[in-house]
């Protein structure tokens, strides 16, 4: 497969550092009673952002601890901007991108970068796609040239696009038609929007991706992969002045191109709840339920980011400590939010009931949690535990080249990569009472949409069935 990875059609790649941010909890928990002494620095200080009279923004940060580098390259394109019929194509094009140029051919790309010890990949979202290349940073000039090269010179044939798009098929059989709980979050989704495009999954509906037509992914090439629709970043040991000017000699004579056109939708208020049951081969029941929440443009949505570390982020945490650990109800349990996101989305509790438990009792058990936090006041302990758990999680994943410029071009893409340095000191203004507040306001039936996962008898091996510990997409 190309630079598809197992986390491509997922919306979270803040993901991709999962070890990281578990070390950082883990430091979070021992450092329950005080703030970390990390947090007086700003690991983004020295950052510099330019902009080519072609629209190409750049951000590059110097970091001299080791001869590495990051480059990365972000899209302001993902699932979000697709249509019906045409869904996965974002995703699709990731793919396309590593078949080669008239300059680089198929899979050139990669063998390049690997035979100077480097590493790339790429992911697409629901508000992006990105691609990137870790290593010595002898190879900036030669990464950000083959870069600039397949923005606008992609060539695949009418053989390559269909062998690529077959390859996409089975992916979607294997991490969505054959995977329950996958299958499950999908028809919650579709059924929480139903105005919006993040209705629709990351890699696309099956029938659209048959349908889709090489003219179909040329002209949506053509559209979004433009100098002035993408965020150039450099991380690591580069010196400012020379890497502006190398970026400059590989993308400054790409012309701009027409704006692309405006995701204008908005989702309408939901006013009662919605219910999916979802009956297939499994071994256990699953459930979701997903409330529609603001994103990063909100104040809310750093009460709601906190929410997740307090609810579900080790095994102290309200969810796993009372329903897995106390009661035994549960099998695995949790929750999950995106702040930055283009546009609002979902905050999702889910879990799995023990055998012999229902769903049923899970879902009242999670209403009894949902209660207490619109109910009880935190107390100041509690609290500041799930402050220390952000903060240490954040400054820990600094410490990655790759994690840090995945921020800043995240952030580009979604919102402003200067949000970053708002991110700890918002988390850390958040009051007991602005949690109960916001869990009055959004954690309510009418808000909610729930899904369930009905297992049918299967007669196929153990391995292939749903296995505990899912990441939520």
């Amino acid at each position: 497969m190309p630079a598809q990875a197992w986390y491509s059609h997922l919306p979270r790649p803040w993901r991709l550092l999962a070890a990281l941010l578990v070390a950082g909890l883990a430091l979070g928990s021992m450092l329950a009673q005080a703030p970390p002494a990390a947090a007086d620095a700003d690991p983004f200080a020295q950052v510099q952002e330019h902009r080519l009279a072609n629209g190409l923004q750049v951000l590059f940060l110097k970091e001299s601890r080791a001869p590495l580098i990051s480059v990365q390259i972000w899209y302001k394109v993902g699932s979000r901007n697709e249509e019906l019929g045409k869904t996965g194509i974002s995703h699709l094009t990731e793919h396309l991108m590593f078949r080669g140029t008239a300059r680089y051919g198929s899979k050139v790309f990669s063998r390049i970068v690997q035979k100077s010890g480097g590493s790339d990949n790429a992911f697409t979202s629901r508000d992006y796609t990105a691609y990137y290349q870790n290593g010595p940073k002898t190879e900036l000039k030669r990464w950000l040239e083959m870069e600039a090269d397949r923005m606008q010179g992609l060539n695949v044939d009418q053989e390559a696009f269909n062998t690529e798009k077959k390859v996409v098929l089975e992916e979607r059989r294997m991490r969505t038609e054959d995977d329950p709980v996958s299958f499950l979050l999908e028809e919650t989704r579709a059924a929480a929007f139903k105005a919006h495009p993040y209705q629709w999954p990351i890699i696309g509906w099956f029938n659209d991706i048959e349908s889709i037509t090489r003219e179909d992914f040329q002209k949506y090439y053509r559209t979004y992969y433009q100098p002035d629709n993408a965020t150039v970043v450099v991380v690591g040991d580069i010196d400012p002045q020379e890497t502006m000017a190398l970026i400059e000699a590989a993308y400054g004579a790409i012309p701009a191109g027409p704006p692309p056109p405006a995701v204008t939708s908005v989702e309408p208020p939901q006013y009662g709840e919605r219910r999916v049951a979802v009956h297939r081969e499994a071994q256990f029941p699953f459930l979701v339920m997903a409330y529609h929440v603001p994103n990063w443009e909100n104040p809310d949505a750093f009460v709601l980011e906190l929410m997740v570390r307090l609810l579900a982020k080790g095994r102290s945490s309200r969810l796993y400590h009372r329903l897995v650990y106390k009661d035994k109800l549960a099998l695995e349990v949790g929750a999950d939010y995106d702040l930055d996101t283009a546009h609002p989305s979902l905050f999702l509790f889910y879990g799995q009931p023990m055998p012999q438990k229902t769903v049923g009792q899970l879902e009242s058990a999670l209403e009894t949690e949902i209660r207490r936090l619109q109910t009880e006041l935190l107390d100041d302990k509690e609290l500041q535990k799930a402050k220390n758990q952000v903060t240490a999680a954040f400054y820990m994943s600094m410490d990655s080249l790759f994690y840090r410029g995945m921020v800043l071009g995240k952030l580009a893409t979604v919102a402003r990569w200067t949000l970053v340095r708002e991110f700890v000191p918002k988390v850390n203004q958040v009051t007991a009472e602005d949690v109960r507040r916001v869990a009055r306001k959004y954690f309510v039936p009418t808000n909610r949409t729930v899904g369930v996962l009905i297992p049918l008898k299967t007669s196929k091996p153990l391995e292939k069935r749903y296995r505990s510990g899912k990441e939520m997409p």
